[in-house]
Formats: C-alpha cells, sequence, structure tokens
C-alpha cells in the first residue's frame, strides 16, 4: 500500500486532538517536565489520577538532560538513586554516599515511567497564566510555544485542574505571573516569591524537599521551583532532592484528592 501523506498528517492531527482534549479538565497539572515535574507525573499516574505535564522546551528532563555543564552524568545520594532505580535506571554508587546515572537514561526513564502511567506530556507549550476563581488557582492558561517566543497575538486555550504544580526550576515562570497579575499574598515568609539564592548543594538538598508544599490555595511547588519560592539555595547537578520532591508533591496532592472525594 502506497503511502499517502494526507492520511499521515490526518492521523497525527487527529491522535493530538483526542490527547489535547483528555487533557482539557484533570486533576492535576504540571508545569515543567523536569526531574520533579515527571516523578509528580509518574507517581500521580500510577495513583489513578488524571495528569498532564506542559512543557515550553522541545525536550523534557530541565536541567537533568545536561547533566553537569555537559557531562551528561547526574549525582543523586540513597533515596534519590530508590526512585531512579523504581523507574529501571541504572544507578552506580561512587564514592561514600554517592552514586551516579546516566543523565540521559534518567531522563528518558522517568518521562517513560509517567507515560505508562497514563500521564500525558505536551512539549512546546507554554503556560502564559493561570485561572483564578474566589482566590484558588484553579487552571492554567496554554499557548504554543513558538508563539510566545515570535511576539505573536494569539489567543491562548484554558485546562482545567484541581491543583496545579509549578515545577519550572529556577526561573518560576507561573508563580510570577500569579503575583504580578493577582498581587496575591502567598504562603511564604513575606507574602512574596523570596528569590533564589547561590550555590550550597548541602543545604539546597534538604531545603528543596521541605519547601514543596503548597504556596497558594490550588498550587503547589516542587523542584528547584520550591527553593526559588521559598528564598533557599540552588543545588547544582544533584538531582535527589528534586526526585524526592516530586515524590512529596504527588503524595501531598493524592492524599488532598482521596479526601476530596
Amino acid at each position: 500500500m502506497a503511502l499517502d501523506e494526507v492520511k499521515i498528517t490526518q492521523a497525527i492531527v487527529e491522535s493530538f486532538t483526542k490527547k489535547l482534549e483528555e487533557a482539557l479538565e484533570v486533576d492535576v497539572a504540571i508545569v515543567g517536565a523536569g526531574p520533579s515535574g515527571l516523578t509528580a507525573a509518574y507517581k500521580l499516574g500510577r495513583e489513578g489520577f488524571r495528569v498532564a505535564v506542559f512543557e515550553r522546551k522541545l525536550s523534557i528532563g530541565g536541567g537533568m538532560w545536561g547533566g553537569g555543564m555537559m557531562f551528561n552524568e547526574i549525582v543523586v545520594q540513597e533515596e534519590g538513586a530508590r526512585i531512579l532505580r523504581e523507574v529501571g535506571v541504572e544507578v552506580r554508587p561512587w564514592k561514600e554516599e554517592y552514586y551516579t546515572a546516566d543523565a540521559v537514561e534518567c531522563v528518558c526513564a522517568l518521562g517513560l515511567a509517567a507515560r505508562k502511567a497514563g500521564a500525558k506530556i505536551f512539549n512546546l507549550v507554554s503556560v502564559e497564566d493561570v485561572m483564578v476563581r474566589e482566590d484558588r488557582v484553579v487552571g492554567l492558561v496554554i499557548n504554543w510555544t513558538a508563539v510566545e517566543m515570535g511576539g505573536l497575538h494569539v489567543d491562548p486555550l484554558a485546562i482545567r485542574a484541581r491543583y496545579v504544580v509549578e515545577s519550572t526550576g529556577h526561573e518560576l515562570s507561573v508563580l510570577h505571573v500569579l503575583q504580578r497579575k493577582m498581587n496575591v499574598k502567598l504562603f511564604t515568609p513575606s507574602g512574596k516569591i523570596e528569590g533564589e539564592r547561590s550555590l550550597w548543594a548541602e543545604v539546597a538538598e534538604t531545603t528543596t524537599l521541605e519547601n514543596t508544599r503548597e504556596v497558594y490555595p490550588g498550587m503547589f511547588v516542587a523542584g528547584m521551583a520550591a527553593n526559588a519560592t521559598f528564598g533557599s539555595f540552588r543545588m547544582g547537578p544533584i538531582f535527589g532532592g528534586m526526585l524526592l520532591s516530586g515524590e512529596k508533591v504527588a503524595q501531598e496532592i493524592a492524599e488532598r484528592l482521596r479526601q476530596e472525594k
């Protein structure tokens, strides 16, 4: 049978449209497909919740993808190694409490685990705003990243979600929009975004987990976004805290969703 270019196009359009339609109303919308976002998607999807992940770049993985300065290896400690092993990654002991893993394998494994768990992942999609109802975040406003980059006047679409996870890393893009447009008081000491501090891996690994929490009704922060929100340090190419942050935010949101049923 001869290949028909139009049928190939129809297959892509129909399949993508179905996937997008199924993501218009979800239990959890995750912004950013880095290690914390993918881990949260995997854990929540495995619990049977409807999850959609929106990544503004072409590739998923965030800072994990490039390892340290494009040496595509990452470092984790024991608890982070546990999560990587869970999704089938080969984790190698190095010295003392350190383990290494191939960065590309980690991202691919986490992405596959999230998809197999039922999470839908959309790349090249930017979140330009949130939906707010009665002092609560209830969804996202999305557009193509190309529209954002081109500065084009193209109206966006909306996603309804019971909970939103901000896991965009250092830039903290969604929370900045919420703060700027709504002038809301966040659940931080100052009521505002505290900002990221410089590199201190030992402290940052701990505070990443501590700062993973709800920051405004309906909106949680995870991964490096959590430290940027609450004013803690960055950690560099060690990723255990990021993975554990994704696990923690999934556990907390899952508990809320179960209680609401």
